[in-house]
């Protein structure tokens, strides 16, 4: 017998106990866990599976499809709650805007002046490639270091923190001597320090900042600074680099407006409350959990996995192309006889870092504008839109990019419509992932989840598609006679690998768009109070046992 006034968990459902089966086939289903303090009636009448239809600010399965978001607080409400003006929000986006543009424009500055690079050092295609893998390996091994300080500590000055020391490590990268590459190679490892600790933290910010449709914006704002900033990187390089006669001082510009990035940083913005903006007002403040905890509800979140998944062959694609896009494209210019050579010695003088800059710049501003609005669209009548678009994105990206390649021997300007088209459908996917991934993960774990997602993205795309690329380039040529010809076919079959990799990406979208409305949900639900997670000990109940209260699995109580 159970004893009087027992508060069973969710394992009872409607007055009865579950036999082990029966939990064992429910136990996919989100449960509304009971609190101890709740009264007597509570526990044996409210049992249901979920909360009631038309509870406020829940998502209305039943009754009300319509009103799936949060209550969305007004300009008032959201100014009373974390405590800054709707104009101060906005400047804060602004300055973490500006240090995401300036963190992707020190990124590709290097691919900018890569033909360079390799004739300075005397390296490879495959040693080429191992500049970008250190740096993204190293910025993937940081991530979930950051990610853990920044759910945990104030963000503000780890971020100041990180960006001072990537900006004098930059700077020190330029002064390195031609038999010194390995100290290059360290060196851009050392700058993933700073991107690691901004990079996990940043979106967290603007989460806390702003909910609904208002944060879908500003991300799409923030993440604009992607591919606008690889442009500038490009575009920077190769001109620096063509006005002081040196490559080098291309590795200069940033570092200093990085020095500018730290003071925005440390006299603008503020540290908002974590996830106060998504809770009633009657809800209790959540508590971090464990690191291991963290991890555990991630991998339990197949919208958050499948995303990640996706995302990685975004990265995949887009390291490959960041990097050997210049160069397959010089390649190209000299087989067709547009340019002459890049011979040892001499400047490689070539106008496609500027073009694949400017290209990247407007696709970028096109792709994440495109996306936005027509998820936001669709949204309306389709719950599942954003990893739908996300879908789309990717696999109508792959034809154009494989066109892309399959053209460059023939027509240049074929070759660069193809890229505007491909890279078009891929920067698609950018605010929408960071949207999805914040509304599928509650805000006390968010920046783990960011540091998982760039942790998954890297190791898995773009930390090994550079190298990847560069070697099996190398691999090819090696069997045939060496020339011009033979430079370019090898590149020019090695980044085919780039089609087949969004094609498996898009259909990691597809599988996300099966789980979205159920992890959204939950997520709400955790938020407001209204749900907490299932742990070991929630298989266990209190029964009296030889005199005392004693903790026994469920199934040893039943009759």
């Amino acid at each position: 017998m159970i004893e009087p006034g027992f508060h069973p968990p969710c394992s009872v459902l409607r007055g009865k106990l579950l036999s082990v089966s029966e939990r064992t086939s429910l136990a996919w289903v989100p449960s509304i866990l009971l609190s101890p303090a709740s009264s007597p009636r509570s526990q044996a009448d409210d049992t249901d599976d979920g909360p009631a239809p038309g509870t406020p600010g829940l998502p209305g399965s039943m009754g009300n499809p319509k009103s799936e978001d949060l209550e969305v607080p007004d300009r008032e409400g959201l100014q009373r709650i974390t405590g800054l003006s709707s104009g101060r929000s906005a400047l804060i986006v602004a300055v973490l805007c500006y240090i995401n543009l300036l963190n992707y424009m020190d990124r590709f500055t290097v691919a900018g002046v890569l033909p360079d690079i390799e004739q300075f050092f005397d390296i490879g295609d495959s040693s080429s490639g191992l500049i970008q893998t250190v740096f993204i390996s190293s910025y993937m091994v940081l991530a979930p270091v950051f990610g853990y300080l920044g759910d945990r500590y104030n963000r503000k000055y780890l971020m100041c923190g990180g960006i001072a020391f990537w900006s004098l490590v930059t700077l020190g990268s330029s002064f390195i001597p031609r038999e010194r590459f390995w100290l290059l190679l360290l060196t851009r490892g050392l700058v993933g320090v700073g991107e690691a600790s901004y990079s996990t933290i940043a979106p967290t910010l603007i989460a806390d900042l702003f909910v609904a449709d208002q944060r879908s914006r500003m991300l799409s704002v923030f993440y604009f600074a992607i591919p606008v900033g690889s442009g500038l990187g490009y575009i920077a390089g190769s001109k620096v680099k063509d006005v002081a006669g040196d490559w080098h001082w291309a590795l200069r510009v940033t570092p200093g407006l990085g020095v500018l990035a730290v003071l925005l940083l440390f006299l603008v913005v503020r540290e908002p409350p974590r996830g106060a903006v998504e809770r009633h007002s009657h809800s209790p403040p959540l508590s971090p959990t464990s690191w291991w905890e963290d991890l555990r509800a991630l991998a339990r979140n197949p919208s958050f996995i499948l995303s990640s998944l996706g995302f990685t062959a975004v990265a995949f694609v887009t390291g490959s192309l960041a990097l050997w896009a210049p160069a397959f494209l010089l390649r190209s210019r000299v087989v067709l006889g547009e340019t002459p050579p890049c011979l040892p010695g001499d400047s490689c003088s070539s106008s496609d870092s500027l073009i694949f800059g400017l290209i990247t710049c407007l696709t970028g501003v096109l792709g994440v504008g495109l996306g936005v609005e027509i998820s936001r669209r669709l949204r309306r009548s389709n719950p599942r839109a954003d990893p739908l678009v996300c879908a789309a994105g990717l696999l109508g990206s792959s034809p154009f990019l494989f066109l892309s390649l399959a053209c460059a021997r023939g027509s240049i300007v074929a070759t660069y419509i193809f890229i505007f088209i491909g890279e078009t459908l891929l920067s698609m996917n950018w605010a929408i992932v960071a949207d999805i991934l914040l509304y599928v993960v509650i805000p006390t774990r968010r920046s783990t989840a960011e540091a998982f997602q760039i942790v998954l993205s890297h190791l898995l795309g773009d930390a090994g598609s550079p190298y990847l690329i560069g070697l099996i380039s190398d691999r090819l040529r090696q069997g045939w006679p060496p020339s011009f010809l033979s430079e370019f076919r090898a590149l020019q079959f090695s980044l085919m690998l780039c089609a087949f990799m969004g094609a498996l990406g898009g259909a990691a979208f597809l599988g996300a768009a099966i789980f979205i409305e159920g992890d959204r949900r939950r997520a709400q639900l955790h938020v407001q109070g209204l749900l907490r997670e299932a742990g070991p000990a929630d298989d266990r109940i209190v029964v009296p046992q030889r005199g005392r209260s004693t903790r026994v699995p469920v199934s040893s109580v039943l009759i």
